[in-house]
């Protein structure tokens, strides 16, 4: 562990400029009496590291100076092609590897390009977990990233909807939608969809399974939920909106039904309303949908759909009438 330490400190000084003891102790997350001891075994060991005294002062490395110890492991050269997402990727268990690998990648740079990184990461962020989400990770996805990378069958024991279902799987890939994990996994013949914090326990094996190379993980996901989305909207409804309702409809019901709908809708009759057919997952859930549009929606078919919305329209003028 010290001697990855030394490493990464020397690769720090690397990288230009003088730092405090307080700052690399800060960035190696350790003290700043560690800094100290490990500052003087490097040069014991010959490192050209020097103290500059002074307000500005701290520790540098001699001019010209360039070190050798900066190649990449193999799981550092595989976490820094994550390293536009650095909160899945340290979920997943490589948040250190990537952390070493953008240092030494950091350090090989020339004094041209070495700020490159900084003036990226204060530019942009990418936040992947959808508001109003519990931002920790599945307790197995840490098992599951090491049995994908490893590529190694894993016994699952799944909570699904239809019960608790024990699988051998080959884990082809792991995919973040919305704050939720996936693992993508091939059971049988065909590759198959698991979320992640319904895995209730995971076991990789030592037998090792074959990927095929022709496996893309990302058309894949595409056309899964493009499947999906389809089949879970098997309803659809008929519906009036007025052009406040039309322009409300996007946030209150998916994308795709939003898209289907407004792509289909006729020309607004006489008071401005429209007419569209809305693809919804079941006559209750449209009802939920349209309930967030008030008087700015009218169910049109089919009778149940407007059954449902009269009903609660009733109730809720009485509430008021009290």
């Amino acid at each position: 562990m010290r001697v990855s330490r030394l490493i990464s400190l020397v690769l720090l000084l690397q990288s230009g400029g003088t730092r405090t003891a307080a700052e690399l102790a800060e960035q190696l997350e350790v003290s700043e009496r560690t800094i100290y001891r490990d500052v003087l075994a490097l040069s014991a060991a010959g490192v050209p590291v020097y103290a500059e005294q002074g307000r500005a002062g701290g520790y540098r490395l001699l001019d010209g100076y360039r070190t050798r110890l900066n190649g990449l492991s193999r799981a550092e050269a595989e976490a820094l092609f994550l390293s536009g997402l650095p909160g899945p990727a340290r979920d997943m268990g490589l948040g250190e590897a990537l952390a070493a690998a953008q240092l030494k990648v950091a350090a090989a740079l020339p004094d041209s390009l070495r700020e490159a990184s900084g003036r990226a990461r204060q530019r942009f962020h990418l936040d992947a977990p959808g508001w109003f989400r519990d931002a920790s990770p599945p307790p197995l996805l840490g098992e599951l990233a090491r049995a994908v990378w490893e590529d190694r069958v894993v016994t699952l024991d799944y909570q699904g909807r239809a019960g608790a279902v024990t699988r051998s799987m080959q884990p082809l890939g792991l995919v973040l939608k919305n704050g939720i994990w996936y693992v993508v996994g091939r059971v049988g013949a065909d590759p198959r969809t698991y979320r992640v914090d319904r895995v209730r326990a995971a076991t990789a094996t030592q037998e090792r399974f074959e990927r095929d190379d022709d496996f893309d993980l990302a058309a894949f996901w595409s056309e899964r939920a493009v499947e999906f989305e389809r089949a879970v909207l098997a309803e659809t409804v008929t519906v009036r909106l007025s052009p406040a309702g039309l322009r409300l409809l996007r946030f209150a019901v998916e994308p795709i039904a939003h898209r289907a709908a407004t792509e289909g809708a006729g020309p607004p009759d006489a008071d401005g309303w429209v007419t569209v057919e809305l693809p919804a997952e079941s006559v209750p859930v449209a009802y939920t949908q349209l309930l967030a549009l008030g008087p700015e929606a009218e169910a049109v078919a089919p009778p149940e759909l407007r059954e449902l919305l009269a009903a609660s329209a009733e109730r809720t003028a009485a509430l008021y009438r009290r």
